[in-house]
This record gives C-alpha cells, structure tokens and sequence, in this order.
C-alpha cells in the first residue's frame, strides 16, 4: 500500500519584524509562490496543503494558493498545532512534512531525502533541525500523523502549540524521553550560520541577490556557496535563528 505523505507549510500576512513578507514579489513572483514552485518539484509528497489563518488578510493567501493549484485551510492564528491538525485529519494521511513558507528556496530534492531517511527508519519524528548545521530556512520536519494527533491533544504550553512540534521533539528518545522516537538527519559541514529564511528585511534583500544572480532552481549547496564565496552572510548574520521560538519559551517560564 503506497504511504500518504502529506507537507504543510503554513503560511499568514501577519509578521511583527517584516509584515506581509511572503507576498513580498521578486521579478514579478511572490515569496509564497517561489517557496510552493519548488516543494512541487517533490517526488515523496502526496498533497501540498498551504495551511493560512481565519485573520481577514490571510484570506488573500487561502485564495492565491488556490488559484495556484495547491490545498488550502484556514486555521487559529497563535494555535499552529491546531491549524495543522486541522488542516489534515481528514486526509488519512501517514505522515505529515512540516516546513514554513517564509523559506522560499528550500529544497525539494533535500525535503526528499529527509523523507526517505524518516520513513526508512520508521521513527516518529525526523529533521535535519535537531542538530542545526543546515542553513536557517531548509528546515524539514518529517513525522507520523499519530505523533501530531498525541501531541494536538496533549501540548499545553505556548511554545508547544505555536510552533507545532516541540512537544514531539521533547518527549522524544533524543531528549531522554520515551514517547517518540526522533532522529536527526545529518549534514556533511556546519552552514548554521547561513541565512535563506526571511524573518526580517536583510533577510529578503539577501534572497533578492540569489535569484537575480542565481534563478529559482539551483539546490541548497548552490545558493550555500555562493552566499560563502561572495561574502553575502554579512548582509544578515545579526540576526537570531529561531527568535520566534526563543519568545514562545521565555512566556512559557
């Protein structure tokens, strides 16, 4: 029986530190379009669900992804874990990819790697994030839906329910835990200061650079190197990975 692998990239308007960032357009494309162009390209993805808030603007994102031709809900704001869960208890999906759409040049053939090595070792729960040597912004999570159903309806903390997965990754064997089994997929160097996400506006000048000298297609390591060789980091290595997170935490205590 094929396995259903369902990705949701949730995807909303509303940024305190760049709003409106993934409408943001670079030669006539929007973030948000360049970031789904190429999870399209993906050969271990079942549906792509683009999973947006119920908030009056993010109607225009629910819209445009359907034009697009890809999936789309709408969902609680603060509560992540909710909208995603939502998003996909109808699917009898097996396993879900979690990813933000604030990355617009992920990789698809890197997302299909890590999808086969979860799904090879039938863990619970897989990234190439839980030893953060990847550059910020080809995050990939890959989990089973019975792990975000236990975890839907058992997280309680802000940090839990806001950033979907915490409450897997921390009940897991790799935190001492028992409830999950979890691995890491590894990366050949350390690039974790290497920036192809976009929380703030040198992020996007940064993105800018790549497409006009780069295009859309070229792979992770490509765009890496480049960013390394042109001494390109220096435009927004300031800025703190995962600060989102870091906020969550700090109001859980």
């Amino acid at each position: 029986m094929e396995i259903k692998t369902i990705l949701i990239t949730q995807a909303r308007t509303g940024s305190t530190r760049f709003p409106n960032k993934i409408l943001k357009e670079i030669d006539k494309k929007s973030l948000l379009e360049i970031h789904l162009d190429r999870l399209n390209q993906c050969n271990k993805i079942s549906k792509i669900i683009v999973a947006t808030t119920i908030k009056k603007d993010d109607q225009l994102i629910y819209k445009k992804a359907i034009d697009w031709g890809f999936s789309a809900s709408r969902g609680s704001e603060l509560d992540v874990l909710d909208r995603f869960y939502q998003s996909v208890k109808e699917e009898n999906a097996d396993w879900i990819v979690r990813v933000t759409s604030d990355c617009p040049l992920i990789d698809p053939v890197l997302v299909d790697e890590v999808i086969r090595f979860v799904q090879e070792r039938d863990v619970d729960y897989g990234s190439n994030g839980l030893i953060e040597h990847f550059p910020d912004g080809q995050d990939v999570e890959v989990f089973k839906f019975s792990a975000l159903k236990i975890a839907w309806k058992n997280a309680k903390l802000l940090s839990e329910r806001e950033h979907v997965t915490p409450y897997i990754r921390n009940n897991a064997n790799g935190k001492g835990y028992n409830l999950f089994t979890s691995i890491n997929y590894p990366c050949a160097a350390n690039y974790s200061k290497i920036r192809m996400t976009v929380d703030e506006v040198q992020d996007f000048e940064l993105i800018k650079i790549l497409i006009h000298k780069l295009g859309t297609k070229m792979s992770w390591q490509e765009y890496t190197d480049f960013i390394i060789s042109n001494n390109l980091s220096k435009i927004n290595d300031d800025i703190i990975r995962n600060e989102g997170l870091l906020k969550s935490l700090k109001k859980d205590s």
